[in-house]
C-alpha cells in the first residue's frame, strides 16, 4: 500500500526509501499515509532548486562568507596531547586544493571484534602498524680504527616489538645491500676503507625502518566506548586496511588522495564532503551539505580527482576572461591571443566584465510581444 502511494510523486528513489521505512514503523490508515505523503512532497518541492538558479554561485558565497569567520590554527586532535591536526581555515583549503599530502596526515583505524575488546591485542597491532626506527631497538656505533659499524640491540625492545636477531639481520643487509655479521648478540657491518662510505651508512642505519608502516610515526589507543581504537600520526591506506585485525570497512584517512587511489572516485567524492562539513562544523559554523556536494561534484565529475584552482576546475573553463578574471592573467590572455582564441561569452564572470547581462536568473528569459492577430 504504501509502495502504491509513493508511486504517484516523483521522489528521488532514497527519498522514497526513507519515507517508506519511517512510514513502516508508524502503522498508519491509508488516508493518514497520503496526508503524510502529500506533507513531504510539499517539504520536498519548498526546497527544491528554482528554474535557472545560479547554483554555483550561492555554493561558493555559502562556503566562503563563513570562510571568513576561520581561524587559522593546529588543533589537539580529540583531547589527545600528542596528536597535533590541521583544522580551520588551512584544513579547508587543503581539502579543495586536492593537496597530495595533507599538512598532518592521520587515520583513524577500528579493529575487528575480536581485537577491538581486548587492550593487548590492539597494542599488538599498534605494534605491527607503527613503524619502529633502529635506533629504538639497538645503539649504532661507528668504529672508525677499524671502519667498522656495530649494532647493538636491546633484547627487551626486540620482544616488545617481536622481532627476531635473524629477520632484523636480513632487514639490514636488504635496504642497504651491505653484508651483516653476527657477533657475540651483535650485528657488525665491515666498511671498506672510506670514511664518506662508513658516515653514509652510519647515517642511514638511524633512518631505519626495521618494522611497521614507514609513513606511520606514532600510533595512540583511545577506547570509545567498549571497544579501542587506534589513532595514527601519518597514514598509508594501502598498507594499513592488509593488516590482519584491521576493520577496514570503518578505517579512515583525513587524506582524499590516498582515498582516491585506494577506493576510487566515488569514496573520494564521499571523504571531501565529509572533510568539508567536518571542519566547517568543528569551528561551529553552519554549511548546507548539499553546497559542499556540488564542490566535490565539481572537483570528481570527470572520473579524476581535481582541485578548484587554476590546475583545476578554474583553469579547465572554455572562458578565456573567465580564466584570466580568476588567476595568471597576464599569461592567459597572451597565450589566447597567440592561438587566436576565441571567447563566445556563454558564462557568467565573462558576461560580468564585459558589462552584458548574465545568463541566469531573469536574465535567461527573452520575452517578446507578438503585434496584430488575434488574441
Amino acid at each position: 500500500m504504501i509502495d502504491k502511494i509513493l508511486s504517484k510523486y516523483p521522489f528521488p528513489e532514497s527519498v522514497k526509501l526513507e519515507i517508506k521505512e519511517e512510514l513502516e514503523k508508524l502503522n498508519l490508515s491509508a488516508d493518514k499515509i497520503k496526508a503524510l505523503v502529500d506533507r513531504c512532497y510539499k517539504a520536498y518541492t519548498q526546497n527544491l532548486m528554482e528554474p535557472e538558479e545560479a547554483a554555483g554561485i550561492v555554493a561558493a558565497q555559502s562556503i566562503g562568507e563563513p570562510g571568513t569567520q576561520m581561524t587559522m590554527r593546529t588543533f589537539h586532535y580529540a583531547g589527545v596531547a600528542e596528536l597535533n591536526v590541521t583544522l580551520g581555515l588551512p584544513r579547508l583549503i587543503e581539502i579543495l586544493d586536492a593537496r597530495k599530502t595533507p599538512s598532518t596526515p592521520m587515520m583513524t583505524i577500528k579493529l575487528l571484534p575480536e581485537y577491538a575488546k581486548d587492550r593487548e591485542k590492539a597494542k599488538e597491532i599498534a605494534n605491527k602498524i607503527e613503524a619502529t626506527y633502529l635506533k629504538d631497538i639497538a645503539e649504532i656505533e661507528a668504529d672508525i680504527k677499524n671502519m667498522k659499524i656495530i649494532i647493538k640491540p636491546d633484547r627487551k625492545m626486540m620482544d616488545v616489538k617481536e622481532l627476531k636477531m635473524d629477520v632484523l639481520k636480513k632487514k639490514i643487509e636488504k635496504s642497504l645491500k651491505v653484508d651483516v655479521f653476527e657477533e657475540d648478540e651483535k650485528l657488525i657491518i665491515q666498511v671498506e676503507p672510506s670514511y664518506k662510505k662508513l658516515i653514509d651508512i652510519f647515517e642511514k642505519l638511524k633512518d631505519l625502518v626495521v618494522a611497521g608502516i614507514k609513513e606511520i610515526r606514532r600510533v595512540i589507543i583511545r577506547k570509545e566506548g567498549d571497544e579501542y581504537v587506534l589513532y595514527t600520526e601519518g597514514s598509508n591506506l594501502k598498507k594499513v586496511i592488509k593488516v590482519p585485525g584491521v576493520d577496514f570497512t570503518r578505517t579512515l584517512t583525513n587524506d582524499v588522495w590516498e582515498i582516491y587511489e585506494v577506493l576510487g572516485i566515488e569514496a573520494a567524492r564521499n571523504a571531501i564532503i565529509k572533510e568539508a562539513l567536518e571542519t566547517l562544523e568543528e569551528q561551529g559554523l553552519e554549511v548546507d551539505p548539499r553546497h559542499i556536494m556540488l564542490v566535490a561534484d565539481v572537483m570528481t565529475v570527470d572520473g579524476e580527482l581535481r582541485q578548484i584552482g587554476r590546475h583545476g576546475v578554474a583553469g579547465e573553463k572554455q572562458s578565456i576572461l573567465a580564466r584570466a578574471a580568476f588567476e595568471m592573467t597576464v599569461n592567459n590572455l597572451l597565450e589566447a591571443a597567440i592561438k587566436g582564441e576565441i571567447d563566445y561569452l556563454r558564462g557568467i564572470t565573462e558576461n560580468i566584465i564585459v558589462g552584458q547581462p548574465i545568463k541566469l536568473g531573469t536574465g535567461d528569459i527573452e520575452v517578446t510581444y507578438k503585434f496584430g492577430g488575434k488574441r
